[in-house]
């Protein structure tokens, strides 16, 4: 594997795990999230970061298997080209219905 894709696969792992630590020792609950601008912010751009991180992988390896990579790079370009169109909810979705099958999958092409 080009170790270019290494270090993205790096980058999009780091950023499930700092999306982790955001709610480290208390619920993950919607309406906290919802309430708390500095986390929806950050949340944000750890997704910006997993999905330019995807966009380069599938430039450079377009047939990686990993689940739903063009919707996580179409996802990212919604956050930064259509920020007023994006969200809570989908966000909010996002964080507890993908990123722990992504993790899985990011950790198996790292082995």
């Amino acid at each position: 594997m080009d170790s270019r894709i290494q270090v993205y696969l790096l980058d999009i792992l780091t950023s499930i795990e700092r999306i982790e630590s955001f709610f480290e020792g208390k619920p993950m609950r919607f309406e906290d999230y919802q309430a708390d601008w500095q986390l929806r912010l950050a949340v944000e751009r750890s997704i910006e970061i997993i999905g330019e991180a995807m966009n380069r992988i599938l430039k450079l390896e377009p047939d990686i298997p990993i689940t739903h990579a063009k919707a996580i790079v179409g996802t990212r370009n919604r956050i930064i080209h259509a920020y007023d169109a994006i969200s809570d909810d989908i966000i909010w979705s996002i964080v507890v219905n993908h990123l722990a099958q992504l993790k899985t999958e990011i950790k198996s092409l790292m082995e």
